[in-house]
């Protein structure tokens, strides 16, 4: 045994550290979390247990049932938007013959740049006196558009920005999924006057069921968790139209001092996201057994 440990003292070296990263970076807090959510905790005085008072005082908040309306709002959209476009994209890529590195670069660029910078950007073209979105407007001679202070059009506006930052990672997983189609599929559907659209349908979705569906579920954990977009572009506005569950955690517990009420948001969310995570394992295991 001692033999055995010398000659694997690397590799255990190596899971010991992956352990403790995982320790403190993952685990902790998510235990962490659970307590303050018990507590009434400004972390300048010892925590206090309280039970379930704050699990009560965010669900008697207006904020939050819109916050969780928001977050379902925010998901379903970019399901409509986020996930579909990546996948149309990854086919048109897959039936190209040229500059095919090339046009892989390009999709995957804003996933290089930092959030920060991708959403400031869009800040600029949602702008509503100058932007760019309004001046392509007027190219049309149509009225501009308040991008970002309408109710009607805000989360929309979220959404876009989103899958803009999101859209080289979906399309190259989709693009490698389509490489391993065997090829005799695609030329017997030909042979038998397949046009693209059903070859999509009777050869890449069936093929790729699995991928599209595992993708579905982390699109939706993903999604669930948005902070960042209406942080930095609406403050949750207006009128509380894009307030998530995420930034509403973030308000109670660095706006308001009060951790409690993030941590027990924070659970609820955790737990939520666990339904999600566990159907997402048990996709991997089938995929895995095929």
């Amino acid at each position: 045994m001692r033999r055995a440990f010398g000659r694997n003292l690397t590799a255990y070296g190596f899971l010991c550290a992956a352990l403790i990263c995982f320790a403190l970076f993952s685990w902790y807090p998510m235990v962490r979390e659970v307590v303050l959510s018990f507590q009434e905790n400004n972390f300048v005085d010892p925590g206090k247990w309280v039970g379930f008072d704050n699990f009560r005082t965010v669900i008697e908040d207006p904020a939050f049932r819109s916050a969780w309306l928001n977050t379902a709002a925010f998901s379903g959209l970019a399901l409509v938007i986020g996930y579909a476009v990546p996948f149309v994209l990854a086919v048109v890529l897959n039936e190209l013959r040229h500059a095919k590195a090339y046009l892989r670069f390009v999709v995957y660029l804003p996933v290089m740049l930092p959030p920060a910078v991708a959403v400031l950007l869009f800040k600029w073209f949602y702008d509503p006196g100058s932007g760019l979105f309004n001046q392509i407007l007027d190219v049309f001679h149509l009225p501009p558009l308040s991008w970002l202070d309408s109710t009607s059009t805000a989360l929309v506006s979220l959404v876009l920005v989103s899958t803009w930052m999101n859209l080289g990672t979906g399309t190259l997983i989709y693009l490698a999924a389509l490489q391993s189609i065997p090829g005799d599929l695609y030329e017997s559907a030909e042979l038998d006057g397949a046009g693209l659209f059903r070859r999509v349908w009777h050869v890449t979705i069936p093929q790729t069921k699995l991928i599209l569906l595992v993708m579905l579920l982390l699109q939706v954990v993903a999604t669930m968790q948005v902070f960042i977009e209406p942080y930095l572009l609406t403050g949750g506005g207006p009128e509380n139209a894009t307030v998530t569950v995420a930034y509403l955690m973030y308000q109670y517990a660095f706006n308001f001092g009060d951790f409690g009420g993030g941590g027990a948001l924070g659970l609820m969310l955790m737990l939520v996201l666990l339904v999600f995570s566990t159907i997402y394992l048990r996709v991997s295991r089938e995929e895995e057994a095929q």
